[in-house]
């Protein structure tokens, strides 16, 4: 089965607070997603997450709780390069700042 192109990323408006969504390509690695904002800090949902880095994924017909984090150019220098790689693999295009999605882990209780 194909990966599905895009993904769609809820995000929480940081001046009214209210649910924003928007539909973006999107890469994987192991266990976590990645984004690349074409606008780096200047794209709204970027800033969302600055403001409120956990988030709502919608992917292939399923939807979970996830934090959000932009990569550090520096710090994240290996992270990021990688996903610029599987995004110009992936579509052809690799620029844009990376943000990093990791999705919530599910607790269970033992009775």
């Amino acid at each position: 089965m194909p990966e599905q192109q895009v993904l769609y990323l809820t995000t929480t408006g940081r001046v009214t607070g209210l649910p924003r969504q928007i539909e973006i390509w999107y890469v994987s690695s192991g266990r976590k997603l990645y984004l690349l904002a074409e606008h780096f800090h200047k794209a709204h949902w970027v800033q969302n997450i600055a403001a409120n880095p956990r988030v709502k994924v919608r992917l292939d017909g399923r939807e979970f709780d996830a934090t959000a984090r932009a990569l550090d150019p520096e710090r994240d220098r290996q992270i990021w390069d990688l996903a610029q790689d599987l995004a110009q693999k992936k579509y052809g295009w690799g620029d844009g700042l990376p943000v990093e999605i990791t999705q919530e882990e599910q607790l269970t209780i033992d009775d």
